[in-house]
C-alpha cells in the first residue's frame, strides 16, 4: 500500500507540474479558444471624436460573438506610415494592422517577416471570409506563392475617371463624353481659366498612361498594358513624352497650380476651387463623392475596361503581425468583420439611432451625429455587406461584381520583384526619380530639356542593370504561370 501510495503520490505531482506548465504556456501565448482576448489593432485615419463610444459597442459585440475586445489605435493619414516603421522595428507585441501598397507597404512588410502567413489560419478561422473574397484578391495578394494580409472585398480593378464639377459643366454646356483624350480637355480648360476666376481648370494629377508600373508610378518601370510584354523605361516610350508634352502645355497655359510641383494642398472635394480632377471609380462612386463634396459632380472614363492591377488587389488589406500572441483569435475577429452585417455596419456608420437612422425600406440616413464618427470605409473591410443609403441605386453590389467581371488582368498580376540583388541600383533610381519625376509630371519643367538629363540620369545610377534583373525574374515568374 505505502509503494501504491507513493507511485500515485508522484504521478500528482507530475500531473500538476504538467498542468501547470500547460497554463504557463497559455498565459504566454495569450489565451486559447475559450478565454477572452484582447486585440490591439492599428488603423489609419483620422481619429474620431465619438471612436470610444462606438467601439464599446463594437467590444459587446465581439465579446459576445467570439470572446474578444479590440483595442483600436486610430493613426491619422500623413502619420501613419512613420508610427508603423517605429512600431515593426521596435518588435512592440500588437495584432492586426491596416496595411497596403501605398501605406505600411504590404511587400517590404511581408518579405522582411513582419506579418504572418495567413493562407493555414484563413483556411482553419476564416472560411466564411475567404468564401466572400473575389478569388483575384486572394492569388493577386500573394508573394511568392504565399498571403500575408486580408484583402478588402471592393472593387478589384482599377478606372481612372476624370470628375468634373457639374454645376460648372451645366452652365457651360460641355459636353464630357466627347472627352477621349487627356488633349480633349483644352477647349473646356480654357474656358474655365477665361471665366471663372478662383477656379482652377485642373487639379494637380498625370493623366492615364497604358502602363502596368513595377515599385510605382512615378519610378521608371513599367510593362506596357499593349504590345510588348517586357519591363521598359516608360520615360522613354512615346506615350509618356506626349502626357508630359501636353502637362507642360496647360502649365504654361496657367490651367495647372504655378507651384504644382511642391505643393502639399490636397485638394479637398468639399473646397469648390477647381473644374476637373482625376479619381479612381468604382459603381456609382459619384454619389458618394457629391455627397462628401456637397455639391454635384459628373464622371467620364479615362479609359474603356477597369483593369487589375497589384496596387489595387493590395490596395487595402488587414494584416496579422508576426508578433500576435493571439493569430488565430485575430483571424477569427478578421472573418466577424468581414461576414457579419451588424459589426460591419457598427465599424462603418457608428450606432443606429445616434450617428444614423435606418428607414423603413432597410435604407440608412446620417444624422448630425455623423460628423463625429467618419473613418474611412474602404480600408475596414468588405463593402459587400454594407446597407445602401437612401439615395443609393439598388443594384449597386451587383454593379461591383459587374464591374469586377469586367476587370482585365495587368501582365504582372501577382508578381513581386524582388529589389536585393540590384538594391544600391534601385536606391540611387529612386533618388534620380525624386530630382525630377514631380517636376516633369506637373507640367512644371519643358520636357524637351528635362527629359534627357532625367534618362541620362537614370542610366548613371545603374538603370540597365536593374531592367536586366527584373525581366530576369519576370520571365521566371511568368514560366510558373
Amino acid at each position: 500500500m505505502k509503494k501504491i501510495f507513493l507511485v500515485l503520490f508522484s504521478c500528482l505531482l507530475l500531473l500538476s507540474g504538467v498542468l501547470a506548465g500547460c497554463s504557463s504556456n497559455e498565459s504566454e501565448a495569450g489565451g486559447k479558444d475559450g478565454e477572452e482576448v484582447k486585440l490591439t489593432w492599428y488603423m489609419i485615419g483620422t481619429p474620431q471624436k465619438d471612436m470610444n463610444k462606438v467601439m464599446e459597442e463594437v467590444n459587446k459585440y465581439t465579446k459576445k460573438k467570439i470572446n474578444t475586445t479590440i483595442d483600436l489605435k486610430m493613426i491619422d493619414w500623413g502619420d501613419y506610415d512613420k508610427k508603423m516603421q517605429v512600431v515593426i522595428a521596435s518588435g512592440e507585441p500588437y495584432d492586426i494592422a491596416f496595411t497596403a501598397s501605398w501605406a505600411n507597404n504590404y511587400v517590404l512588410n511581408a518579405r522582411k517577416g513582419a506579418f504572418k502567413e495567413l493562407d493555414q489560419l484563413m483556411d482553419e478561422h476564416g472560411k466564411e471570409l475567404k468564401g466572400a473574397l473575389d478569388p483575384a484578391f486572394l492569388e493577386g495578394a500573394k508573394i511568392d506563392g504565399k498571403l500575408y494580409a486580408v484583402p478588402t472585398n471592393k472593387e478589384v480593378g482599377q478606372q481612372g475617371v476624370y470628375v468634373f464639377n457639374k454645376r460648372l459643366v451645366d452652365k457651360y454646356k460641355f459636353d464630357i463624353q466627347s472627352i477621349k483624350s487627356f488633349e480633349d480637355l483644352e477647349p473646356m480648360l480654357q474656358t474655365i481659366k477665361e471665366k471663372e476666376s478662383g477656379i482652377q481648370p485642373m487639379t494637380t494629377f498625370t493623366p492615364h498612361a497604358p502602363f502596368d508600373y513595377i515599385l510605382d508610378d512615378k519610378m521608371p518601370f513599367a510593362v506596357p498594358l499593349e504590345g510588348e510584354n517586357k519591363i521598359v523605361n516608360v520615360y522613354e516610350t512615346d506615350e509618356m513624352k506626349q502626357n508630359l508634352d501636353t502637362l507642360h502645355k496647360y502649365y504654361k497655359a496657367g490651367y495647372i497650380k504655378s507651384d504644382a510641383a511642391t505643393s502639399k494642398e490636397p485638394w479637398a472635394l468639399d473646397v469648390e476651387n477647381w473644374f476637373v480632377r482625376k479619381e479612381l471609380y468604382q459603381p456609382y462612386a459619384e454619389n458618394i463623392w457629391s455627397r462628401n463634396a456637397g455639391y454635384e459632380l459628373v464622371v467620364q472614363p479615362m479609359h474603356e475596361s477597369p483593369i487589375t492591377f497589384n496596387n489595387s488587389v493590395t490596395g487595402s488589406m488587414q494584416a496579422i503581425s508576426a508578433t500576435s500572441k493571439n493569430p488565430e483569435r485575430a483571424m477569427e475577429f478578421l472573418n466577424l468583420l468581414n461576414t457579419d452585417e451588424y459589426l460591419r455596419n457598427l465599424m462603418d456608420k457608428g450606432i443606429e439611432g445616434e450617428h444614423y437612422e435606418k428607414l423603413d425600406n432597410g435604407r440608412i440616413k446620417d444624422l448630425p451625429a455623423r460628423k463625429n464618427y467618419t473613418v474611412p470605409s474602404f480600408a475596414l473591410g468588405n463593402q459587400f455587406i454594407l446597407d445602401l443609403y437612401e439615395e443609393d441605386s439598388d443594384d449597386k453590389w451587383e454593379k461591383f461584381e459587374e464591374f469586377n467581371n469586367q476587370s482585365d488582368d495587368a501582365p504582372t498580376l501577382g508578381f513581386y520583384f524582388d529589389p536585393k540583388p540590384v538594391r544600391t541600383e534601385i536606391a540611387a533610381i529612386s533618388n534620380v526619380t525624386s530630382e525630377f519625376a514631380q517636376a516633369l509630371l506637373t507640367g512644371s519643367v519643358n520636357p524637351d530639356e528635362y527629359l534627357p538629363k532625367f534618362n541620362k540620369k537614370l542610366k548613371e545610377a545603374g538603370l540597365d542593370k536593374a531592367l536586366d534583373e527584373m525581366n530576369k525574374q519576370y520571365e521566371e515568374w511568368k514560366k510558373k504561370q
